[in-house]
């Protein structure tokens, strides 16, 4: 039976559910998706064991790093994510996309090589088991607007703002906000 770690943050957007082994993070949610994750371990892991142990110390500290300002705080956390080749690099390329930027589904296609792939990006998006840490808040529709987040725009929102607050951008002065 494989030993996972769990454990539970509030955070201003609300409590997240986290899990992994050893050094490893594998999951990250919010609370309202309690049973997507206990559907993607199972799936992924088979029969488990959640125990609040050690390795939960380290995503911890940096998420409380990134809520108070460390926004580059995630780039040396090991992730387990499993997804399909083109889930993969998009989960890669959102790591890669500083905090206080966005891109939109399209772009992050173009950038992958597949210009017409902007709903498989977006698809990937959606799937993405790792919130927060893999930004895909990050992504926007073409127009600027706030599009599809499976935390709910909210979150989304305050993320962005969150992030722009330390990076010298007015939300005001943002195309960012102008919500769906």
């Amino acid at each position: 039976m494989k030993q996972l770690w769990y454990t539970e943050y509030n955070s201003p957007v609300g409590r997240l559910l986290i899990a992994g082994f050893d050094e490893t993070l594998v999951s990250l949610t919010f609370e309202d998706h309690r049973e997507h994750l206990d559907k993607l371990l199972l799936a992924r892991f088979g029969e488990h064991e959640l125990t609040n142990i050690s390795g939960a110390r380290q995503i911890v500290e940096r998420l409380d790093r990134y809520f108070e300002d460390a926004l580059d705080t995630f780039s040396e956390i090991k992730l387990e994510m499993q997804g399909s080749p083109l889930q993969n690099a998009v989960w890669s390329a959102l790591r890669s996309i500083p905090a206080g930027e966005t891109r939109s589904y399209g772009q992050l296609a173009a950038e992958l090589g597949k210009p017409k792939a902007s709903r498989a990006v977006g698809h990937a998006n959606a799937v993405n088991p790792v919130a927060i840490v893999v930004p895909c808040h990050r992504v926007i529709g073409a127009s600027g607007r706030l599009t599809g987040y499976a935390g709910g725009l909210h979150r989304k929102e305050w993320l962005l703002k969150h992030e722009e607050r330390f990076h010298g951008v007015k939300p005001a002065q943002s195309p960012l906000f102008l919500t769906a």
